[in-house]
């Protein structure tokens, strides 16, 4: 066990709050581009069956085995083909747009039930101290985890959504120059996310503003149960 706790990003009692996270986080975000790619007409997710939230079918084993034990992972990607869009360029951002914003949404759905549950009382009838660790534990994690990973894939850079919809916005030439250089900005992408001097300047900010996400929402919605701060 100790051996477990050395090599994991969480501790293992906190594992399985984390692996529930990450298998709601990354099976919504990859619906979402499926479900959106198929609305405009373009049915290959549906036809290799990852239109679903069955998380089975999103998982990849190495990808969330390194999220475990590196803290970066990947979810199996959904295959698109802008070329059944009626306005690949418009539609192209939109199903982009669509796997973050999804975690936007968890995080802040994430938020309103952690608020609700301390705003009502509920965790204040909790006697059970390992229950209301549990609580503390996975809406810890659970809330700003979405943020991240909105803010994250975001980032302009190959393979994340940002960069499709950088390309996808960007003029002609400039997608032409973005095509032509692409194999070579996927190695600043993984620069940022293995060394720790360029990961300190690009990936840690993006956690501490996910973590300012989580507080606002969670600020905002207990204030309209009368709360004046953070819990």
């Amino acid at each position: 066990m100790d051996f477990l706790n050395d090599i994991l990003v969480y501790p293992l009692q906190q594992l399985p709050f984390f692996l529930i996270t990450i298998v709601i986080a990354f099976t919504v975000h990859e619906f979402a581009h499926a479900y959106f790619a198929n609305k405009f007409g373009d049915p290959t997710a549906r036809l290799l069956g990852r239109m679903t939230l069955n998380p089975a079918v999103h998982f990849d084993l190495f990808g969330i085995i390194l999220l475990l034990i590196a803290g970066f992972g990947w979810a199996r990607p959904v295959p698109v083909n802008r070329d059944n869009f009626s306005r690949p360029r418009l539609m192209g951002v939109i199903v982009s747009a669509a796997g973050p914003l999804s975690n936007f949404l968890l995080g802040i759905i994430g938020a309103l039930i952690y608020s609700t549950l301390i705003g009502t009382g509920v965790v204040d009838s909790i006697q059970n101290e390992q229950l209301l660790r549990a609580f503390y534990w996975f809406f810890g994690m659970f809330i700003p985890f979405n943020f991240f990973l909105f803010l994250f894939n975001l980032i302009p850079l190959p393979p994340l959504d940002g960069y499709r919809i950088l390309e996808d916005i960007a003029p002609r030439p400039v997608r032409s120059r973005l095509q032509q250089y692409e194999q070579w900005t996927v190695f600043i992408f993984l620069l940022i996310i293995f060394i720790p001097g360029l990961r300190a300047y690009t990936i840690t900010p993006l956690n501490v503003w996910a973590l300012q996400f989580a507080n606002e929402f969670i600020n905002f919605f207990l204030s309209l149960f009368g709360y004046s701060g953070l819990q």
